[in-house]
């Protein structure tokens, strides 16, 4: 077992491991730790607890010390530096005629690099660009090409429920997500109900979609046999979650009742029809 200590750069995000040498840190200390691209302020996630030494696939970097106020002094003035640096970017995409968008600059800790994030639809050549911002601030440059997810993640908003985005409060990754989980949730296929506001699908369909498979299981499908005391039907609607069932019985001018899955037994499950065409018009999420 070996000590460490969780700390995120990010609200967001990933936590990473780092050794806290000989301090007892708590959730919710900021520090100066030190990280690939030079000295970092975190936020412990975690506080100091063991893991086994194989969770550790590379050797820990160090918390250095507690941030102090010269410390929160220096990161407020970086912030300022990100608005300006900001703006120059933008200018100087515009003067290069690069089909980019700017979304976000960040400063690292100690300013020796600054990192600048876009998005754009095929590859750039920013390579005058990055020769521009090298000779305007004398520093280490980096141009991070990222997708529509990531940068709803960074502005932040509010989605069609009214609440912020998930990806900008909890979410630390980005779980897959598909078309099928609308379908499965008795969801309608328009894109402008089942899409978020990055245009991709929305994040939080796969929340209850462990649910819904479960329930799939267990319910007949639309086109299913099912046996009734001792009477054939076929199930022509089904609601997952509660369960109720409407059954054409399969004789001749029979009315369809309604039911519960439970008070049934499932003969044939039949085969859940292609639609084809939705598809199709839910291509371009």
């Amino acid at each position: 077992m070996i000590n460490v200590v969780s700390v995120k750069f990010k609200d967001t995000g990933r936590s990473y491991y780092f050794d806290p040498v000989d301090m007892t840190l708590e959730p919710g200390d900021k520090v100066i730790v030190e990280s690939a691209g030079g000295l970092s302020l975190g936020t412990v996630s975690n506080g100091t607890h063991a893991v086994p030494d194989d969770k550790i696939v590379k050797e820990l970097k160090k918390v250095l010390r507690k941030a102090t106020e010269k410390d929160f002094a220096q990161l407020e003035e970086n912030r300022k530096k990100e608005e300006s640096a900001f703006e120059v970017c933008e200018r100087k995409i515009a003067e290069h005629n690069l089909e980019m968008k700017l979304v976000s600059v960040e400063y690292s800790f100690d300013a020796s690099k600054i990192t600048f994030f876009f998005t754009a639809d095929g590859r750039i050549d920013f390579r005058e660009l990055v020769k521009d911002l090298v000779a305007h601030f004398h520093a280490r440059i980096e141009l991070h090409q990222i997708g529509v997810r990531d940068e709803a993640r960074m502005l932040g908003g509010l989605g069609i429920c009214g609440r912020p985005y998930c990806c900008k409060q909890f979410l630390n990754d980005f779980e897959p997500v598909s078309i099928k989980m609308a379908k499965e949730q008795g969801l309608s296929l328009n894109p402008t109900k089942i899409s978020g506001s990055c245009g991709r699908l929305l994040c939080c369909l796969k929340y209850e979609q462990e649910a819904y498979e479960a329930l799939s299981k267990i319910t007949p499908n639309v086109g299913a046999t099912v046996k009734r005391d001792g009477e054939l039907g076929t199930v022509i609607d089904a609601n997952l979650i509660t369960g109720n069932i409407i059954v054409k019985p399969n004789k001749e001018d029979a009315i369809p009742y309604k039911t519960n899955r439970k008070d049934v037994k499932i003969v044939s499950r039949g085969k859940k029809k292609a639609e084809k065409q939705e598809n199709e018009e839910i291509e371009e999420i």
